[in-house]
């Protein structure tokens, strides 16, 4: 049995943390479905970037929107829906299957609305009515502002994907948006089924304190926060709360490890893959994890449903003199700040095509 196989069977969906135009006509994620137990996808501007500017692919589409004096933003999204639809199809027998858990795809509001709930919701709610599937995350930051959109979204039945999350108490916080939005729902006898997930970002806690930490907590704090959101993540699926839902037929936001490629190169390539091993959790990993992972990846434990040493590991970060609450919402912040430049690269790359379609016309 693959590694990726045996992954998925003990409960945890793996996700592929990318997508491309070439990724899609070539037929490779329909293999990695095949091959790899794939069962979703999530994007950002970041990826789309990337892809845009290192393929003609796209140079068409980008030509048609010049000649309709489209913006750089509007014909950012007709590419991105253009992929995800294409992926979600892929993904749609999956989605069936397994009446609607899993078999996702994620596209990003602009971050530059983060700041703007309202915005924001309008946003979703459009992408969402663009794209046109059922099985189309749309991204919203768990940041302060970002907290009333995914409520709000939730109530209007807008499936969400949150991101940004650091800190089991900033996936609370998200969580508690998400129950408010689905209370709301069977209030007004609506069906309290809509999808999300809440993503939490692992390898950038070890990114942040090296340099700052003793060897013992070498790659260790990115590790520790998941455990702590998985520790609460399961204390909230018991809770009395969270059980009248399910019975009226909400099902869980499940918890997504985000940013789970190692950024230690001392460090094994598969290190939170194989850390992060839990039922009824999602995995979405840099195509070159998810490879490394089905090549040579091993399952060993799963994670503690009482997060193990986690707290332990925090508490040698404070006396270390790295407050993890603070850090945790510098990391939001600094989160959101880089999703911003990233945001303003693609569209630079897109206006920088379109210039490059136009002069050679």
């Amino acid at each position: 049995m693959k590694p990726t196989q045996e992954l998925h069977e003990a409960g945890q969906s793996l996700w592929l943390d990318n997508i491309t135009r070439e990724l899609l006509t070539s037929g490779k994620l329909q293999s990695y479905i095949d091959e790899y137990s794939l069962t979703g996808l999530t994007s950002n501007p970041s990826i789309f970037d990337k892809a845009i500017e290192h393929s003609g692919a796209y140079d068409q589409e980008i030509a048609q929107g010049l000649s309709r004096r489209e913006s750089a933003e509007d014909i950012f999204f007709k590419l991105a829906i253009a992929d995800l639809r294409a992926a979600a199809e892929l993904f749609q027998p999956i989605h069936n299957r397994t009446a609607g858990l899993d078999g996702w795809v994620s596209l990003e509001v602009s971050p530059l609305l983060a700041d703007d709930a309202e915005a924001t919701i309008q946003a979703a709610g459009r992408l969402h009515q663009q794209a046109g599937r059922p099985n189309l995350f749309i991204k919203i930051p768990g940041t302060e502002s970002g907290l009333k959109a995914i409520e709000e979204c939730t109530f209007a039945g807008v499936p969400i994907n949150v991101t940004l999350l650091f800190s089991a108490e900033q996936y609370l916080a998200a969580a508690e948006a998400y129950l408010r939005g689905l209370e709301r729902r069977v209030e007004a006898g609506l069906d309290p089924d809509v999808g999300s997930v809440a993503s939490l970002f692992v390898s950038r806690w070890d990114a942040a304190v090296s340099g700052k930490v003793g060897e013992p907590l070498r790659n260790r704090v990115g590790i520790a926060a998941a455990a702590q959101a998985y520790r609460v993540y399961g204390d909230l699926l018991d809770s009395p709360r969270w059980q009248r839902l399910a019975n009226l037929g909400a099902r869980p936001q499940r918890l997504l490890w985000a940013s789970t490629s190692t950024k230690d190169p001392t460090a094994p390539d598969v290190l939170y893959v194989v850390a992060l091993a839990a039922p009824l959790t999602i995995n979405t990993m840099p195509e070159a994890t998810l490879l490394a992972f089905a090549e040579h990846g091993t399952l060993r434990a799963l994670l503690p449903r009482d997060g193990g040493d986690a707290d332990q590991v925090m508490s040698q970060l404070a006396e270390a003199g790295l407050d993890p609450k603070q850090l945790a919402s510098d990391l939001q912040r600094q989160g959101a700040e880089a999703f911003d430049e990233s945001w303003r690269n693609l569209l630079d790359c897109i206006d920088g095509k379109a210039a490059q379609i136009a002069g050679g016309r």
